[in-house]
């Protein structure tokens, strides 16, 4: 059987034996295709341009929820810890994209190991996360009154706990596995014999239990929602509590479509060449290039969504970098900048240990200051 071989690929469903991560390829008898040395440098200018997208808009989201304490409500705890793996996902690219440009691993073996482990785990985290966040919307709009007591801050953390720890059990073979291979000192999955088979029964593993049995999870929740809200125009008027379950609930489906949209491509390529041999040419080695780095894409693009979608994230996300901004201003040491300073922003208070802020607080010209509606996000 042909086995696969991404570039900068470190995922869990690959199904990677004996090849190298390094070079875009596919390789059945030593033999690879591999992009031009100018196609080379173009994925690592994407990837790290990807990589510092991803940094940043998942720093600031998390940052955000743990700064202001009007910001941890129930989904924006789940969304806390989907940001935590998003960000997680996305450090590891760096060092993946260097062995794309080196054609080798040049880290060791503790790293391939440490690289490979928190790649499968956070890919498993992500899609569970979305399917918590999917049954918290159905629990919200379809049972409001039912659910009150599991939709509590104290619950949700228990739940986040939770996700991580059946990430960790679901990804043991790879925990077991990875290693950097001796042929190829490339790191990857070194399958025990026999290798095809254990490489056929790990991808079609993490393709049901990582994507397709939570999205039919995820489906069945919003086909209940869209029934309960269909069933539910029929009152008059809506509440302004039903209007923001409804914001919130368009928001969590979108990060499903984009998900879905981003990790779709990956796992058909995998399944694909289970069935049919894949030619070895550029253009199949461009199209593994691009399924890989549009996993990463779903990890930035997150934070961008939370930023457009939510009205008490992008009052957050200003709020943040006003702040910022403010703070490099004041480090000028100019009596008459300070001056003028303090008659369009107001001066920082001090916090309380809850993270709630008194009433002296940093204020953007024109800005208001960021009041969240607990029954929003």
């Amino acid at each position: 059987m042909e086995i696969l071989d991404f570039a900068c690929l470190n995922h869990t469903a690959s199904p990677v034996v004996g090849g190298s991560m390094a070079n875009v390829s596919m390789n059945t008898s030593g033999s690879s295709v591999t992009f031009q040395s100018s196609s080379t440098v173009v994925t690592a200018v994407i990837s790290f341009t990807v990589f510092l997208l991803g940094l940043t808009g998942n720093t600031l989201a998390i940052y955000v929820i743990l700064r202001y304490a009007k910001m941890k409500t129930v989904t924006n705890l789940y969304i806390l810890n989907l940001a935590v793996a998003d960000e997680l996902y996305i450090l590891g690219l760096p060092l993946i994209t260097t062995q794309n440009v080196l054609s080798y691993w040049p880290f060791g073996s503790f790293l391939c190991r440490v690289v490979m482990t928190a790649d499968s785990i956070n890919q498993f985290t992500s899609i569970f996360c979305l399917t918590v966040m999917s049954i918290d919307r159905y629990l919200a709009v379809v049972r409001p009154i039912q659910s009150v007591s599991w939709r509590r801050p104290r619950v949700a953390k228990i739940i986040n706990g939770l996700v991580w720890a059946v990430s960790i059990v679901a990804m043991l073979p790879v925990i077991i596995f990875s290693n950097v291979q001796d042929q190829l000192n490339t790191c990857n999955i070194s399958w025990p014999e026999p290798q095809e088979i254990w490489s056929t029964a790990f991808i079609l593993y993490t393709a049901t239990l990582g994507f397709f049995c939570p999205l039919l999870v995820i489906c069945m929740c919003y086909l209940l929602i869209v029934y309960k809200v269909k069933s539910a125009r029929m009152q008059a008027g809506l509440t302004t509590r039903r209007r923001s379950e409804r914001r919130v609930t368009r928001m969590v489906v979108i990060m499903v479509v984009v998900f879905v949209l981003c990790w779709l491509p990956f796992f058909i390529i995998n399944i694909v060449n289970l069935v049919f041999i894949l030619p070895e040419n550029n253009v199949t080695a461009g199209v593994y290039f691009f399924a890989v780095i549009l996993t990463y894409v779903n990890s930035c693009a997150n934070p961008l969504l939370y930023g457009f979608l939510s009205e008490n994230f992008k009052r957050s996300f200003r709020k943040a970098l006003c702040v910022s901004r403010t703070n490099g201003r004041e480090g000028g040491n100019s009596n008459t900048h300070q001056t003028k300073l303090t008659n369009t922003i107001e001066p920082l208070s001090s916090h309380d240990y809850d993270g709630r802020m008194q009433n002296n607080q940093v204020q953007c010209p024109s800005e208001e200051p960021l009041a969240i509606d607990q029954s929003k996000l």
